[in-house]
């Protein structure tokens, strides 16, 4: 929330005690003057010397008035004080309903508090951007979840039919049968290492260490250098060294996603994938862009969400997971990087992965 400058707390609390001890103290002096225009005893003052006599008159006289001054200033503070308090603190009312509510599982509420930039009012923008953040993270969780076990059920879906009309025909040919379980189980085994890995990522629980982007690129491009021939799309890699922080191994595997993404999402002859590296301002980018057919920019933009593979994109031979961008997008956050994805005029698809420089 966009918020104009105002008084902080501290000014504020500081001020409002000022005046109010300030508001006492006239009260107290109008009390003084008060009582010595309307409430002198008559002969208190005395022009021959006898001091003592009109000091315990004055005292006589002076002492229940005071008393009766000083609680009514007692009862003033206290009620003063309160309602100065309460208007102060109501802010954080505020702030601790809300937590209340996020603690009971709403994370929908926010606490939107009213008025000039101070720090109950930065406390309170900060509270519901957290909200905020901890709302879409759970959504997407529970996204996340509902598509994976709708993916992992799928091949124990098959599994079991297969299963169930061998025992059925009692075939004495398993050799078809054998194959086709072998290709099920080896999907749903791609699929579970890549959640694993797709978890490591978001959790961050790697080893930083120096890394060069640029031979990580050149290590991904020889390993699918036969899957390219296969594919007959051409590979060039080129760029300058690219020096990072962070995992090897997972670095690598992002690279080998975007490569491989490249390959069997290309054309269906003499398709091209370019894999370069450069260094930016305060970083290092990777870029792999490959031809191909037009996309339509909505499907490009929901390619790094899990499980989005994007009909244009996807070929009967390797269709995937749905997890090759998703993890690349994990791995460049959990990197402090950013991933953009864009269709290329052309044809195809562009990738770029930013990431902090290791100097």
């Amino acid at each position: 929330m966009r918020r104009d400058p105002g008084l902080s707390v501290r000014l504020k609390l500081t001020l409002s005690y000022a005046g109010f001890l300030m508001l006492t103290g006239i009260l107290l002096l109008a009390a003084m003057l008060f009582f010595y225009l309307y409430r002198i005893p008559p002969g208190w003052i005395d022009t021959t010397g006898n001091f003592w006599i009109n000091r315990r008159v004055l005292f006589r006289a002076f002492a229940p008035f005071m008393a009766a001054v000083l609680g009514f200033l007692l009862i003033f503070g206290l009620l003063g004080g309160w309602l100065l308090a309460g208007r102060m603190l109501a802010p954080l009312t505020r702030i601790t309903d809300a937590t209340r509510r996020a603690a009971n599982g709403s994370l929908s509420h926010r606490i939107r508090l009213p008025g000039p930039q101070d720090e109950f009012r930065e406390l309170a923008d900060a509270f519901d951007t957290m909200l905020a953040r901890l709302e879409a993270h759970v959504a997407e969780q529970r996204r996340f979840a509902a598509n994976a076990s709708h993916e992992l059920r799928t091949p124990l879906a098959i599994t079991q039919t297969l299963l169930d009309v061998a025992r059925d025909e009692r075939r004495s040919d398993v050799g078809e049968l054998v194959d086709r379980l072998h290709y099920v189980n080896a999907r749903a085994i791609d699929l579970t290492e890549a959640l694993l890995l797709l978890s490591r990522a978001d959790q961050r629980t790697f080893t930083r260490e120096h890394v060069d982007l640029s031979l990580l690129a050149e290590e991904a491009s020889e390993t699918l250098l036969s899957l390219a021939e296969k594919h007959g799309v051409t590979l060039e890699t080129a760029g300058e060294t690219t020096r990072t922080v962070g995992s090897n191994a997972l670095l690598l595997q992002m690279t080998m996603n975007l490569v491989h993404n490249a390959i069997v999402h290309n054309l269906p002859e003499r398709g091209i994938a370019w894999v370069t590296t450069a260094v930016a301002p305060r970083g290092v980018v990777l870029t792999v862009e490959n031809t191909g057919d037009l996309l339509d920019p909505s499907v490009v933009s929901r390619l790094v969400e899990p499980f989005q593979r994007g009909s244009e994109r996807v070929r009967t031979d390797h269709a995937g997971v749905g997890l090759g961008l998703a993890i690349v997008d994990s791995i460049t956050r959990a990197h402090g990087g950013t991933l953009s994805v864009a269709a290329r005029p052309a044809g195809g698809l562009c990738v770029t992965v930013w990431l902090p420089s290791a100097d």
